[in-house]
């Protein structure tokens, strides 16, 4: 029988994490290109939310990585064995976006951390949370829930499907690609080695999905464009969730639309699945 994952929870404290780096114009391009839309932003322009992504990558030896091409151990990483991690949503708040090509300092800590018995079995629960200051001006504050579980023996059930994506009035729509380059470039762009996005024999023949898997965060940076190329109203805060895989090549369709006065509802769907992901959206400034 497993140990319980608290017992590998209780005495991990990290200590919080500071970091400083430059929002780079060159990944803002390379994301653009990704995505088939002009250049997002340039040096001394606003970044659009959830784009930090791009910036403040890790990039461990090889020789740190495991199997799974996950880093075996870091500095948020919780000492589970034979960890298996998803990315479960976040939350975001904009006090002012972040400027491409200027300095920026992120201070990151373990926020919350808990254990909770679900139907598969033990799941770790860890909460990230960062801030983003330039010139001395905290701009972001983000926070990014994980799931763990200690090796991978609890049964899946997928969806996937190449029938058209449902029909809907939603006023906002986007219909993106999934292809395997799609998913190869984004990898890149946010140094994320994790294989199961990338190498087909492994994402099938050991991890048990019936395809390569689109990334949560690709979904989630979806659902914000709709808000980018509909409104010129800025996003002043936003919470997401991921709730069922994508696979590659599958037909999928990111709707979204105005939501009261200062909000905006967003999702992706499938003809197999209604809510791949969900995002909530609060908007700011004056719209056009």
């Amino acid at each position: 029988m497993a140990d319980p994952l608290e017992q590998y929870l209780r005495h991990w404290r990290p200590e919080p994490r500071a970091e400083t780096g430059v929002v780079a114009a060159a990944p803002v391009a390379a994301l653009s290109g990704v995505l088939d839309q002009p250049v997002a932003a340039h040096a001394g322009e606003e970044l659009p939310p959830l784009w930090h992504w791009l910036h403040f990558l890790d990039w461990p030896p090889q020789r740190e990585l495991g199997e799974d091409g996950h880093p075996l151990d870091g500095h948020f990483l919780p000492p589970i064995p034979d960890r298996r991690r998803m990315f479960a949503g976040g939350r975001l708040t904009i006090a002012t976006p972040l400027e491409t090509g200027a300095d920026t300092e992120r201070v990151s800590t373990v926020a919350e951390k808990t254990v909770k018995h679900g139907r598969t079995g033990e799941l770790a629960f860890v909460t990230v949370r960062s801030e983003y200051r330039q010139r001395g001006e905290l701009r972001l504050t983000e926070e990014l829930d994980y799931v763990y579980r200690s090796g991978d023996d609890a049964p899946r059930a997928f969806t996937t499907t190449t029938e058209p994506p449902p029909a809907d009035e939603a006023p906002w729509r986007l219909t993106p690609a999934t292809d395997p380059t799609v998913l190869f470039r984004f990898s890149a762009l946010t140094a994320n080695t994790h294989r199961i996005h990338y190498d087909l024999p492994y994402a099938t023949g050991v991890e048990g999905y019936p395809g390569l898997v689109v990334h949560g965060p690709l979904l989630a940076v979806l659902m914000l464009e709709l808000v980018r190329r509909n409104t010129s109203r800025p996003v002043a805060s936003l919470s997401f969730r991921l709730r069922r895989p994508v696979f590659a090549g599958d037909r999928v369709v990111v709707t979204g639309g105005p939501a009261g006065d200062d909000g905006a509802e967003l999702a992706v769907a499938s003809a197999a699945e209604g809510r791949h992901a969900t995002a909530s959206v609060r908007l700011g400034g004056l719209g056009r």
